[in-house]
């Protein structure tokens, strides 16, 4: 059963709402604190490799190529272990995927949302 899973900035407030909280950057959020971001887990290996978040650079033309590229990433290898506690967690909890982008709806977070509501 697919528990709810939504997408938010890192920086806004915790909810009661969110479940569990899971950091998906590969990078630490510039300016927090570990203990502020109220984490249950960061799991850097499922954010999009630092080459494709390069090219991406946030550009909102660039989402569909980018969706395309990191879905095909999160098959390989060095990012199957991570997607799969994400897999685990959204078929047991609530599952808020942060991130620290401005622009949540053109991020990872953004497709692993949809990619975990498909896989379940």
């Amino acid at each position: 059963m697919v528990k709810q899973i939504t997408y938010r900035r890192v920086y806004e407030e915790t909810s009661p709402a969110d479940g569990r909280r899971v950091l998906v950057d590969r990078v630490w959020p510039r300016g927090m604190r570990k203990e502020e971001a109220h984490l249950d887990e960061w799991l850097r290996d499922v954010a999009p490799s630092s080459d494709l978040r390069k090219w991406y650079a946030h550009e909102p033309s660039r989402f569909t190529e980018f969706r395309r590229r990191y879905l095909s990433e999160l098959r390989d290898a060095g990012h199957r272990q991570a997607a799969e506690r994400l897999r685990d967690i959204a078929a047991h909890d609530r599952l808020t995927l942060l991130t620290a982008t401005r622009d949540v709806d053109h991020s990872q977070a953004a497709v692993l949302a949809e990619w975990l509501a498909k896989k379940h």
